[in-house]
């Protein structure tokens, strides 16, 4: 694209903001970066460099000078400066929606409260094993960590652009349309962002879809409830495609990737059923529970959108350990096993956790609360938990919450939770460390807090 004379405004300067200026300046753009914090003074060179200007410690007025804005993320809906701009009219994009308009390879958006990390890195290596036979690329970017826009000028029409995509990013799509959209399930959380209200929350995650027509698919989770009853009997002019573990009429879609006996996974169509792999294949010890079969479901059902042969879908979910910070096996200490769950940051997560433990657990939880209902998981805690170390923010309130139902320790510290339950846990035993809240009481995000565990783990003394 030529954005040349354009004046656009970047709000937020993250990795997706700064990848986003660097994009827009690229196409002959003149953009003005501002961020409300501190922005170090080589970055500022660096990007001056790059004829982007650059403001830092608050938004000044040159902000609401732009055809249009770019905003990260993070930046809340009810943030000063979103008020601003949209009082005069600016019209403000997110990173995603940017880059999707730069980007010529084929596009394979994954969302959903959970299982959205997991399902994307299965899809992402598919596709790495796929393009190894047949000459493309695969490219893992969006709320997976790598910006969307720092890669897409890299990205050909034979490409597959492997995009992770939170509410925050959907909001503020208009044209964004993947090929291939994956919906894993849409569940409580983040709510605080949409006033509290269920239907502004899912109404973000449905704008995966709203511009896909004939030719492109839509994947969902027949199992959650909410995604059922939205798709149910309604017409849409692309491809839908659910997936579930339940059983259903048959003959309610041309195509369904589906659990049978138990124990395969199956694709059935209105010519019959098709097995693609066993459970036992692929579900071990690293990448366990009934959640993750959810996910590879999905990454089936993508896969074959996508035209990828079983033979490699096969070969990939052999050899997949699953992802860091997600039920992450760390080591055994004294006969317990100790497992990094710091990506639970809701309940639902926690949920997934603990139904996945075989026997009873040593649960390390709490941080940042978001809400969460903890007596939805009350009689599950009482089933699986032996003891609970509380810590974070939300200490006491999980205290209250399960006091009466299992023993719960409030730690003063991550160390602290890790010494006292490391006393606790008994042999054959699991030490489930999953907080079912936000890092941001205590550490930068969840993959800081899931390393600063494993680190606590290694050494069993403060670190």
């Amino acid at each position: 694209m030529d954005l040349s004379g354009e004046k656009v405004s970047v709000i937020g300067a993250g990795k997706s903001g700064i990848a986003a200026a660097e994009l827009l300046s690229s196409a002959g753009a003149d953009v003005l970066l501002s961020d409300i914090g501190r922005i170090e003074e080589h970055e500022v060179l660096r990007l001056q460099k790059k004829r982007i200007s650059v403001e830092h410690d608050g938004h000044s007025e040159r902000v609401y000078d732009a055809d249009f804005c770019v905003i990260s993320p993070g930046i809340p809906p009810h943030a000063q400066v979103v008020k601003t701009l949209e009082s005069k009219g600016i019209h403000i994009i997110s990173e995603i929606e940017l880059a999707s308009l730069f980007c010529k390879a084929r596009i394979v958006g994954i969302t959903g409260t959970d299982g959205k990390t997991t399902t994307s890195t299965l899809i992402h290596r598919i596709c790495e094993a796929d393009a190894l036979q047949h000459g493309y690329r695969s490219f893992s970017v969006g709320n997976i960590g790598v910006p969307f826009s720092s890669k897409v000028q890299d990205m050909k029409p034979e490409d597959v652009a492997v995009v992770e995509l939170s509410s925050y990013q959907l909001e503020r799509c208009f044209f964004f349309k993947p090929d291939v959209a994956v919906i894993t399930n849409i569940t409580p959380d983040h709510l605080s962002r949409y006033d509290g209200v269920m239907p502004q929350y899912a109404a973000a995650k449905f704008r995966i879809y709203a511009n896909q027509g004939a030719g492109d698919t839509l994947i969902y989770n027949e199992d959650d409830p909410l995604l059922s009853e939205h798709f149910a009997e309604k017409h849409f002019p692309f491809k839908i495609v659910p997936f579930g573990m339940e059983s259903v009429p048959e003959g309610c879609h041309d195509r369904r990737i589906a659990v049978a006996d138990g124990e395969r996974i199956v694709v059935r169509t209105v010519n019959g059923e098709e097995q693609v792999i066993l459970i036992s294949e692929f579900l071990k010890d690293s990448f366990r529970g009934r959640h993750n079969i959810s996910n590879v479901l999905a990454a089936i059902a993508a896969a074959r959108a996508l035209g990828i042969g079983y033979e490699v879908v096969r070969s990939v979910l052999k050899e997949f350990k699953g992802v860091e910070h997600r039920q992450e096996f760390v080591m055994t200490l004294n006969g317990a096993c100790w497992v990094n769950d710091s990506k639970a940051t809701n309940i639902n997560a926690m949920r997934q956790a603990l139904e996945a433990v075989p026997g009873t657990c040593v649960l390390i939880a709490g941080g940042r609360d978001k809400g969460n209902d903890y007596t939805s998981i009350a009689g599950l805690v009482g089933k699986k938990v032996s003891l609970l170390v509380a810590m974070g923010e939300s200490k006491t309130k999980i205290t209250t919450a399960f006091e009466g139902i299992v023993p719960v320790h409030e730690a003063l510290s991550l160390e602290d939770a890790v010494s006292f339950a490391y006393g606790a846990a008994g042999e054959g035993q699991t030490v489930l460390f999953s907080p079912g809240c936000a890092s941001f009481d205590m550490f930068e995000n969840y993959e800081d807090r899931g390393i600063k565990f494993k680190q606590c783990v290694y050494h069993l003394q403060p670190c």
